[in-house]
C-alpha cells in the first residue's frame, strides 16, 4: 500500500468518524454507522476530494472487522435462548412466502419505472447481494445498475428502519438510545480475549471453507456461539470495539458511490426507495401477523424479516438487546432462500 493509499483510507475514516460523532451529538438512531455511511456516500457520490483524496475503503479492511460483530452476536446464544428456538417455525415458513412476495413486488416496480427485466429481476432480490449480483452478471446484465439497486435496498432499509424503530418503540436506536451490548462491559482477560479472536479468526476460515452464506459474519457466529454455550468464554468484544466496526461498515457503504453515474443513481433511487418502503411495510405486515405465533415481539420479528444487510439489522438487534438470536437466524435463512429463489427464478427471465 502506498502513503498515498494510506492517507485516502485515514482520511475516509476521519470522515466517517466525524459524520458519526455529529450524528450522536443529534441523537440519530444507530448513529456511528448511518452518520459514516452518510457523509462518506454523499462525498463519494459526488466525486469530491477532500485534502485532494478521493474516499475509498479497502474491502479487506471491512472484511477484517465484519467478524467482531460475528463474534458479538454469537455471545447472545445462550442455552435458555436456544430452547425458545422450536417455537420460531411460523416465522422460518412465512420466510418461503415472503421473500418471493417481496421479490416480485420489488421486480414490478423497477419493470414498471422502466428499468430492463434482467437487472430488475436480480436487482430485485431481497438478500444475496454479491451472489445476486454475479448471477445477473453471468446471465448478461448491467453489473454497474444491479449493484446500484441492492446497495440501495440495503442502505435505504438501514437508514429506515432505526427511524422506524423510533415509532415502534417510542425511543432511540443502538448508540443514541445510550444501550450497551449484552457483557461488552466487561473486562476480558487475555485468555477471553484470545478465545474471542481464534473464533472469529477460524469462524471466517472454516465458514469460507465450507461456502457458508455470507461467511464472515456467520463462520464467527458459529464459533462464538459454540464457545460461549460450552463455557470456554463469557464476555463480548467492548462496546468501544462495536462501535468503531460500525464506523468502518458504514465507511465500506458509502465509499462503494464513488463513481455512480448521477443520473442513474437518481433514477435507480427513486424506485429503490418506493421498493424498500413497500418491502418494511411488507415486512411489518407480517410481523404482526406472526408476532404471537412465535412468542416475540412485533418489534423483533420486524426486524427479523426487514430486508437489509446481516452486519447491519445485527448490529440493531444487539444495540436493542432484542431477540439477537431470532433476528439473525431469519436473516441467514433470508440470505440462503433468496438466493436459491433467484437461481431457480432465473429460467423464467428470459
Amino acid at each position: 500500500m502506498t502513503r498515498a493509499d494510506l492517507l485516502a483510507i485515514l482520511m475516509t475514516l476521519g470522515l466517517g468518524a466525524a459524520g458519526g460523532g455529529v450524528a450522536l451529538l443529534l441523537h440519530l438512531p444507530l448513529a456511528l454507522l448511518l452518520g459514516s455511511l452518510v457523509v462518506t456516500g454523499v462525498i463519494a457520490a459526488a466525486g469530491w476530494r477532500p485534502l485532494g483524496r478521493a474516499i475509498t475503503l479497502p474491502l479487506t479492511l471491512r472484511t477484517a472487522f465484519v467478524p467482531v460483530i460475528g463474534v458479538a452476536i454469537g455471545g447472545a446464544f445462550t442455552p435458555e435462548v436456544l430452547g425458545q428456538a422450536g417455537a420460531w417455525w411460523p416465522s422460518m415458513l412465512a420466510l418461503l412466502l415472503f421473500l418471493p412476495l417481496a421479490h416480485g413486488m420489488g421486480f414490478a416496480i423497477f419493470r414498471l419505472g422502466g428499468l430492463p427485466k434482467l437487472e430488475s429481476f436480480f436487482g430485485a432480490v431481497p438478500g444475496g447481494l454479491i451472489e445476486t449480483v454475479q448471477m445477473g452478471e453471468e446471465a448478461g446484465g448491467d453489473v454497474k445498475l444491479m449493484t446500484v439497486l441492492q446497495f440501495l435496498r440495503l442502505i435505504l432499509t438501514i437508514i429506515f428502519v432505526p427511524l422506524i424503530f423510533m415509532g415502534l418503540t417510542g425511543g432511540m436506536v443502538g448508540s443514541a438510545s445510550g444501550a450497551e451490548l449484552p457483557a461488552a462491559a466487561v473486562p476480558l482477560t487475555v485468555y477471553e480475549v484470545a478465545v474471542l479472536l481464534a473464533a472469529g479468526g477460524l469462524g471466517v476460515w472454516v465458514g469460507r471453507l465450507l461456502r457458508l452464506p455470507a461467511a464472515i459474519m456467520t463462520g464467527p457466529i458459529l464459533f462464538s456461539a459454540v464457545a460461549h454455550a460450552a463455557g470456554l468464554v463469557q464476555g463480548v468484544p467492548p462496546a468501544w470495539l462495536v462501535g468503531v466496526t460500525q464506523v468502518v461498515i458504514g465507511c465500506g457503504l458509502g465509499a462503494r458511490f464513488a463513481g455512480a453515474e448521477g443520473a442513474l443513481l437518481w433514477r435507480a433511487a427513486r424506485l429503490a426507495v418506493v421498493n424498500a418502503i413497500l418491502a418494511l411495510g411488507l415486512a411489518y405486515g407480517f410481523a404482526v401477523v406472526l408476532a404471537g405465533w412465535v412468542e416475540e415481539p412485533v418489534a423483533a420479528v420486524f426486524l427479523a424479516f426487514a430486508p437489509g444487510g446481516l452486519a447491519e439489522m445485527s448490529l440493531i438487534a444487539l444495540s436493542l438487546q432484542m431477540s439477537v438470536v431470532y433476528v439473525t437466524v431469519h436473516h441467514v435463512a433470508r440470505i440462503v432462500l433468496s438466493v436459491m429463489m433467484a437461481k431457480g427464478g432465473r429460467r423464467w427471465i428470459g
